[in-house]
């Protein structure tokens, strides 16, 4: 008798959180289908759309913010960072330090502006300044169709089904990575989409002015074209495009490794043989 007295109440309960959950998908604006839009279009979007919803990330040390943004016909979401920190020193929980230590978005949209010279835009999303909820920050076109990071790819043992077009593109991500010396390269960010098509993000803790490569050893192979950019890369170009976003010292430490990666690639040219570095 008490068991039969407690279903209706359940089927009461069941019945309301189903109530809850749909009326809160409901109130969650719908996204538009991923817009053939040009890097303007974009731009422009990131720039001016309204935002209508906003939701902090737990991934990642700057714990950024999903925001869903409106321009009246498309809705689609963007990523928003504001950490703009500055150290004389910092101090590591595992004892590491790092003098003159900078954690800004202002790499964000430096990486992307390099990305561009270098041919490698269709691997960084758009990044640009913005300023949201009475902070300024850097506003990244979100990634569509993401089905895991690089790190959630390795612990799920998850092979790429055409090996060959995953290791070319890691070998540009590796190249891009020597050039802006992130101090805290993470998996996660390395974000692979459904058409196993490679993105890098977040940049908050590159642009070092170190003018060493930070792993000369994950350089293996180049792409012919990548490595004819890298070789027109200009100074006074690179120092244009990411002014307001890098120093000078720091878009020469770029320079300097570029000139590293070069001289890398052409001893491994003239010991291996062309066929065998570059592709």
């Amino acid at each position: 008798m008490r068991s039969r007295r407690c279903r209706p109440a359940f089927a009461l309960l069941v019945s309301f959180l189903a109530t809850a959950a749909l009326a809160s998908a409901k109130d969650k604006p719908a996204l538009s289908p991923e817009p053939n839009w040009n890097e303007e279009q974009k731009v422009d979007f990131l720039l001016h759309a309204k935002v209508i919803d906003s939701k902090q990330t737990s991934k990642g040390v700057t714990a950024p913010w999903r925001l869903t943004m409106s321009d009246g016909q498309v809705t689609h979401q963007a990523l928003f960072q504001a950490i703009d920190e500055r150290k004389p020193v910092m101090q590591f929980g595992d004892g590491r330090s790092e003098l003159n230590f900078k954690d800004s978005y202002h790499f964000n949209i430096a990486a992307y502006q390099l990305a561009k010279l270098v041919g490698l835009d269709n691997m960084v999303p758009v990044y640009v300044e913005r300023r949201w909820n009475g902070q300024s920050g850097s506003i990244a076109w979100w990634v569509p169709d993401v089905q895991f990071d690089e790190g959630d790819r390795l612990k799920k043992h998850v092979a790429a089904p055409d090996v060959d077009s995953w290791n070319k593109q890691m070998y540009k991500i590796r190249v891009f990575d020597q050039l802006v010396y992130d101090n805290d390269p993470n998996l996660i960010n390395v974000l692979i989409d459904k058409n196993w098509k490679i993105w890098r993000i977040d940049f908050t803790r590159a642009f070092r002015l170190q003018k060493t490569l930070r792993n000369p050893e994950d350089l293996t192979m180049c792409d012919r074209q990548l490595l004819d950019k890298l070789r027109k890369l200009d100074e006074d170009e690179l120092v244009q495009a990411t002014k307001r976003h890098l120093t000078k010292s720091e878009a020469q430490a770029v320079m300097a490794r570029r000139d590293l990666v070069l001289k890398k690639f052409e001893q491994m040219v003239a010991q291996k043989g062309e066929g065998a570095v570059l592709y």
